[in-house]
């Protein structure tokens, strides 16, 4: 029992990360209208500026600070690209955009950081912060969730209580409107992309000494990222906060069975196919009836 216990408690590091991830892709998608999937690659590249920095005899917050702007800056690029080209694109012709992205990010990646080449990854924040039920929860889990629940905050209050969150729902909703409005929708969509991009990297900075960290590996969290987001069916930031770290936790659970253990990778997977599949329910029934 203690050593699901503590499986489980090592999940909330990878739970905090997906949750931050998922409540980013919801946070794209309700404002850009976009089902984004280089975000995880976004964050990557910016860890990679760390590491390359790191490397080469770098202090390591000077370095930190570097990667978080490379994270910023490749988040504009690609935001660039789909609102230069994609603005006015149908919401499936986005996501294959991205899904394109993606695959170019991951293959420069590698070409630029050495295949899959094991890197000397700095662990920014190393050591317990407390102990619950006998079982020691690192500094890493804490600030990961924390950050997951301190964007999920930020966004609610942001597209909810703000003008410029107002704008930019109407940019999703109806972007040539908006702009026939006024509403300057190049740079608030710039401003999305970038932003997310800088959360994204500072995450996927604390997670990387615990996974192994080479571009492609990163890059693949996108996942259960994703599985995050339709759990809360791309609009609930606090469902996707929820469900982000409830997969964590059940993936930490899946590595403390042997007999599933190999297999904890595909849950994210499973949790799209049942998500969807229920989503699907109500037209089923109607067709039954």
């Amino acid at each position: 029992m203690n050593a699901m216990l503590t499986s489980a408690v090592a999940g909330l590091t990878a739970g905090g990360t997906y949750a931050l991830l998922g409540v980013c892709a919801v946070f794209t998608y309700r404002l850009v209208a976009v089902v984004n999937f280089t975000g995880a690659a976004i964050g990557t590249a910016g860890t990679f500026v760390l590491i390359a920095l790191f490397e080469a005899g770098f202090p390591i917050w000077p370095s930190v600070l570097a990667g978080i702007a490379g994270g910023t800056a490749t988040g504009v690029a690609i935001g660039y690209i789909m609102t230069r080209w994609f603005g006015e694109a149908s919401a499936s012709t986005k996501a294959a955009v991205t899904v394109a992205l993606l695959v170019g990010l991951i293959a420069i990646g590698l070409r630029l950081t050495g295949g899959q080449h094991p890197h000397n990854m700095p662990e920014l924040f190393p050591g317990s912060a407390f102990r619950l039920a006998g079982v020691e929860v690192t500094i890493a889990s804490v600030l990961t969730i924390g950050l997951a629940v301190l964007f999920t905050i930020l966004s609610d209050l942001f597209l909810n209580r703000t003008k410029i969150g107002l704008n930019l729902r109407a940019l999703a909703d109806r972007p040539m409107a908006a702009e026939l409005l006024g509403v300057r929708v190049q740079i608030l969509s710039l401003l999305v992309w970038g932003m997310t991009g800088a959360f994204t990297t500072f995450a996927l900075m604390i997670i990387a000494p615990q996974r192994s960290p080479n571009f492609m590996t990163l890059s693949l969290l996108v996942v259960p990222a994703l599985a995050a987001a339709l759990i809360g069916v791309f609009r609930s930031f606090w469902w996707t906060l929820a469900g982000g770290i409830a997969l964590g936790i059940v993936e930490g659970l899946a590595s403390s069975i042997d007999s599933i253990s190999q297999y904890r990778s595909a849950i994210p997977f499973l949790v799209v196919l049942a998500v969807l599949l229920w989503s699907q329910r109500e037209a089923r029934w109607d067709e039954a009836r």
